[in-house]
């Protein structure tokens, strides 16, 4: 599954930025987990979100709970991540992912998009 991210940009602290990745090569299956990760310049790349593309659950780094979103679209298969509130130190490249278990470690991903780039003002 080739995944497509898009909606980063430059933003204010306090702002919201909504990121997208889209499935390129058509339909995810109900089995897949999807993820957002985050790397910002010499650090680790790090989990920021998860979700099953076929349920409701979801899971959020402690860094970004209560401020970011995941959700899914099944008829665009897309998945989202709503950011707000955010932060300088939420500046960083974010990446979605697409795996098949429920896991924080982007090694347990195998198929990811190209990132893309957001980064808050103070």
């Amino acid at each position: 599954v080739q995944l497509q991210a898009s909606g980063g940009g430059l933003v204010q602290a306090g702002g919201s930025l909504r990121l997208s990745c889209a499935s390129a090569s058509g339909r995810i299956y109900s089995s897949a987990v999807m993820a957002w990760f985050r790397q910002a310049p010499g650090k680790e790349r790090e989990f920021v979100a998860l979700t099953r593309w076929s349920r409701d659950s979801t899971m959020y780094a402690d860094s970004v709970k209560g401020r970011f979103t995941i959700s899914r679209s099944s008829a665009e298969n897309t998945v989202y991540l709503q950011m707000d509130s955010l932060r300088p130190e939420d500046t960083a490249v974010y990446y979605c992912a697409r795996g098949s278990q429920w896991t924080v470690r982007p090694t347990e991903y195998f198929s990811w998009g190209q990132g893309t780039q957001v980064t808050v003002s103070s």
